[in-house]
């Protein structure tokens, strides 16, 4: 009884596997039909599309290598260069007027005559000397000083030399400059006895010039 049922289990196996093999060569069969189908058939919005030649490929990308971003920017410019300024353009070999505002009603038309611009104030003319006077005045300068205290010291020590000094207050360069001076002098020879007297009592000095008005 046993053998009898394994003797027809074995054909039922035998059976089932030919048919799983026999229906996946079907299967792959289908398969390969399917993608030869498809790869023939044209694609559609596809296929409708001009092709391009290999000329149209190289014209463009010679275009695309001379393509230069800024053309259009001169190209702008050198129209509004081209546009007059205002008014219509002048025939060729005509020169355009130039346009006039439109008279007022009721205004006046006489002519105006221009009016001069008023002249500069001549400058004053130059004392003339006499023959034989120095053009300039002279003095001595004992120093010049940053700071008031420094001048008013060197002051009060010529005045111990007896020497008369005087304070003289200037701009330069932002600041105020004290300057310590002896004179006016009216000759050369007086304001240099006047340096050898510094000189000699150890004050540092310097000769100034001032042209006379």
């Amino acid at each position: 009884m046993t053998s009898l049922k394994q003797s027809r289990r074995g054909p039922q196996r035998g059976g089932f596997a030919i048919g799983l093999v026999v229906g996946l060569l079907a299967g792959l069969v289908v398969a390969l039909a399917v993608a030869w189908y498809v790869n023939q058939v044209p694609v559609p919005f596809i296929d409708k599309l001009p092709q391009r030649t290999a000329e149209q490929d190289a014209a463009e990308a010679e275009r695309n290598r001379s393509w230069d971003p800024n053309a259009p920017l001169s190209l702008n410019s050198a129209a509004r260069a081209a546009v007059p300024a205002a008014g219509p353009a002048a025939a060729p070999g005509v020169a355009a007027a130039p346009m006039k505002a439109p008279p007022l009603p009721g205004a006046a038309t006489a002519a105006v005559a221009p009016v001069a611009p008023p002249a500069a104030p001549a400058a004053p003319a130059p004392k003339a000397l006499k023959p034989g006077t120095d053009p300039f005045t002279y003095y001595a300068q004992a120093g010049a000083y940053s700071r008031a205290e420094d001048a008013q010291a060197q002051r009060a020590k010529l005045a111990l030399l007896g020497l008369d000094a005087r304070i003289v207050e200037r701009e330069q360069a932002g600041r105020t400059v004290y300057r310590v001076r002896l004179g006016p002098f009216e000759k050369r020879p007086d304001v240099d006895a006047m340096l050898d007297r510094l000189n000699s009592a150890s004050v540092e000095s310097t000769l100034v010039r001032v042209e006379r008005q």
